[in-house]
């Protein structure tokens, strides 16, 4: 008689249905989807705002305005009939007026047709864009899913852009 060697069929089909059971239920803890999608979109707002604060601040030094600061009159041609107020070379953080025409998103104040909310901080100078659905950044508790843009320059220097997705 000759010896058998390897697993038997019932063998590997109950390895596969513990395989199957444990894909299912362990999977989604691991595989967090949602929030990696939030992550990207986050990440690619702030590269959105940096090429658009790249091309104000090209414009601003052709015009020679880069060393002025903010004021209702100080602005960069971005498109026609479209100009952006600047401060020493790069957008004012506001979105009326600056960034509203510098950005192609869709961003309100408030509502849930948008699919990002902003929220200007004079004190700061800066303004927040948080994805619809999640928590303002200055809620108690904060939300930890925005892009921070941060323009209170003297003189011409950088601006500060700054992403958190630790909420996402």
């Amino acid at each position: 008689m000759k010896k058998q060697n390897g697993f038997t069929l019932i063998e590997l089909v109950v390895v596969i249905i513990i395989l199957g059971i444990l894909a299912v239920t362990a999977a989604p803890k691991f595989i967090n989807l949602q929030g990696d999608a939030r992550v990207s979109t986050v990440k690619g707002l702030e590269a959105a705002i940096k090429g658009a604060d790249t091309l104000i601040n090209s414009k601003s030094l052709i015009a020679g305005n880069n060393t002025v600061a903010a004021s209702a009159t100080t602005s960069v041609t971005v498109a026609t009939g479209k100009t952006v107020l600047i401060n020493y070379g790069h957008a004012t953080p506001v979105w009326t007026d600056s960034l509203e025409n510098a950005l192609d998103i869709n961003a309100a104040a408030s509502g849930t047709s948008s699919e990002w909310i902003y929220l200007e901080d004079s004190a700061s100078k800066s303004i927040y864009f948080y994805p619809q659905g999640q928590v303002s950044p200055k809620a108690t508790p904060a939300g930890q899913c925005y892009v921070q843009y941060v323009n209170g320059l003297t003189a011409y220097g950088p601006i500060t852009v700054t992403p958190v997705v630790t909420g996402c």
